[in-house]
């Protein structure tokens, strides 16, 4: 269905390279570095995800066939937004917040070709149990999660001991609602 389209996906995460690997379209990965992953200060929570993607898009020139796919995940905890941790003593703290609660995972994705242009975004609802400092710590040092917003990665150890509840979709946790992509392209 997808034929006439050169797919490229503008990411590093090695997370987000698999899983849309798993939707058996032929991509390449092309990356710009070093753009900017802020948004302005009076942004609603629930917009900065797709905000963050379109800027990601802006940064790339698309032409001929070539369709662009962008993405950016925040975690949410209240109004509190959770991105990468800086080191090791955010991640631990971002870890003792999201412990014992439930919190929104957004994705937005922005599709981008030479004649158009389409965002949306993706929200999931993840519960923690109450997670003990020691739990916490573990996780922190032997998987460095250093790369991952709200400094936890679903698919590792602490989701595993970790997550009691799940209200939508679990690939949208790990970085890219495949799902709702392919939905999308089709339409595209």
């Amino acid at each position: 269905m997808l034929e006439q389209y050169q797919i490229i996906l503008a990411s590093n995460s090695p997370r987000r390279k698999e899983l849309l690997q798993g939707l058996d379209l032929p991509f390449q990965v092309h990356v710009i570095e070093g753009v900017s992953e802020d948004y302005p200060s009076d942004l609603s929570v629930n917009q900065i995800a797709e905000y963050i993607s379109k800027e990601k898009a802006a940064a790339y020139h698309v032409s001929g066939n070539q369709l662009l796919i962008t993405a950016d995940t925040v975690v949410i905890l209240g109004n509190i937004v959770l991105g990468k941790p800086a080191n090791e003593a955010e991640a631990l703290k971002m870890l003792r917040l999201l412990s014992g609660k439930t919190h929104q995972v957004i994705t937005g994705v922005t599709l981008t070709s030479s004649a158009k242009q389409h965002s949306f975004s993706v929200k999931t609802n993840v519960t923690f149990k109450h997670l003990t400092d020691e739990e916490i710590q573990y996780y922190v040092h032997h998987y460095k999660p250093f790369d991952k917003a709200g400094a936890y990665g679903i698919q590792e150890w602490i989701g595993y001991i970790g997550v009691t509840g799940l209200e939508g979709s679990y690939f949208n946790v790990m970085g890219l609602p495949v799902q709702r992509i392919y939905q999308e392209l089709q339409k595209f």
